[in-house]
C-alpha cells in the first residue's frame, strides 16, 4: 500500500499553504497541482496540491469554508537544532495562535506549539534528530480516554504496524490515572502520535483533517471502508469518519491518472461518477473515464 497521506481541509488557501511549507520545511517540494476549469473564472481554479516536506506527503484541498482544522490534529516536528528550530518557530509563528509558548519545559529542552496563519498546528521540538514530521491525535471531550483503543484498533487495521512506546498517566498528574500520556505508534510503518488530554479544550476531531488511504484493489478498498468505518460513519466521495472522530479517505491508487485525463470530456464524466459514489468503485470509475 501507498503512504498514507494527510489531507488538510482550506478555504482557498492550499497553493499559499503548499508554497509556504515547502520552502521552509526541509526537502520541500510541490508535486502535482490539481485545476478545475470555470466558466465562471478567466483562468484555472486549484483543486488539490500534494506536496511533500521533510519525506511527510500532504494534499491541499481548497473545499471552502463548511470544515475547520483544529489542533484535534496536530504535527509534531523533530527538529536538529535550536537554529532550526528557531527557523521554523519565526516562520509558522507569523499571523499564527500561540498554543504554549516556546521555552524549556520538564520533557524538553525547548519545544512549542502553535496554529500558523492558514490554522494548521504544528508541535515544534529540539529532539536532536533529524527533521521529521509526525501527525499528533489528540483525544479530548467526548473521546477522553480513547486513544489507546484507537491505537489497538488502527493496528490491527494495517498491516505493517505496531507500537513503538506508550505511557500512561499515574496518579497525582492532572489526569486520570491510567489514561494515554504520550504513545508513538505506526501504521504501514508510518510513525504516528497520541494522547488523552482531560482540558477543557474547546475543540475536538473535524473533517478538515484527514487521512488517504490509497489502494490497489478493490478488495482493499472493501476492506477498509468497512472496517475503518464500523461504529462511525459513511460519507460522499470515499470519505468516512471512524469510531473515535477521526477521518479518512479510502482511494484506488488509479484515481489520480483517471482524474488527469487530457479529454476533459472523460475527466468530468469521471468527477460525475464520483460525486455520486459513497465507497469508490474503480471499474465503474474505469468505465466513466472511457466514455
Amino acid at each position: 500500500m501507498k503512504a498514507i497521506k494527510t489531507c488538510l481541509w482550506f478555504d482557498h488557501q492550499a497553493s499559499e499553504a503548499a508554497e509556504c511549507y515547502s520552502s521552509i520545511f526541509q526537502d520541500g517540494k510541490i508535486n502535482n497541482i490539481a485545476r478545475n476549469k470555470s466558466s465562471n473564472l478567466s483562468e484555472s481554479s486549484v483543486l488539490t496540491v500534494d506536496f511533500e516536506i521533510a519525506g511527510s506527503k500532504f494534499i491541499g484541498l481548497n473545499g471552502g469554508p463548511i470544515f475547520t482544522l483544529t489542533p484535534a490534529i496536530s504535527f509534531y516536528v523533530d527538529c536538529e537544532s535550536i537554529e532550526e528550530l528557531d527557523q521554523l518557530w519565526n516562520e509558522l509563528s507569523k499571523d499564527g495562535t500561540i498554543l504554549m509558548e516556546l521555552g524549556q519545559y520538564p520533557f524538553s529542552e525547548k519545544f512549542g506549539w502553535l496554529n500558523d496563519r492558514f490554522g494548521v498546528s504544528w508541535q515544534i521540538n529540539l529532539s536532536k534528530r533529524k527533521q521529521q514530521i509526525t501527525p499528533f491525535l489528540l483525544f479530548v471531550q467526548n473521546q477522553h480516554g480513547n486513544a489507546k483503543a484507537a491505537i489497538d484498533f488502527y493496528c490491527k487495521s494495517f498491516n505493517n504496524s505496531n507500537i513503538g512506546d506508550i505511557q500512561y498517566y499515574g496518579k497525582d498528574h492532572g489526569e486520570p490515572e491510567g489514561t494515554v500520556m504520550h504513545a508513538l505508534f505506526y501504521l504501514n510503518g508510518q510513525p504516528f502520535m497520541a494522547m488523552d488530554s482531560v482540558e477543557p479544550h474547546e475543540f475536538t476531531f473535524s473533517e478538515a483533517t484527514s487521512f488517504c488511504v490509497f489502494c490497489k484493489t478493490q478488495d482493499e478498498i472493501d476492506f477498509f471502508w468497512e472496517t475503518l468505518s464500523e461504529g462511525g460513519s459513511k460519507s460522499q466521495c470515499g470519505w468516512l469518519k471512524d469510531q473515535f472522530g477521526v477521518s479518512w479517505q479510502i482511494i484506488p491508487e488509479s484515481l489520480a491518472q483517471l482524474m488527469t485525463n487530457k479529454d476533459p470530456e472523460k475527466t468530468k464524466s469521471v468527477m460525475e461518477a464520483l460525486l455520486k459514489m459513497q465507497k469508490l468503485d474503480i471499474e465503474k470509475l474505469k468505465q466513466a473515464s472511457e466514455m
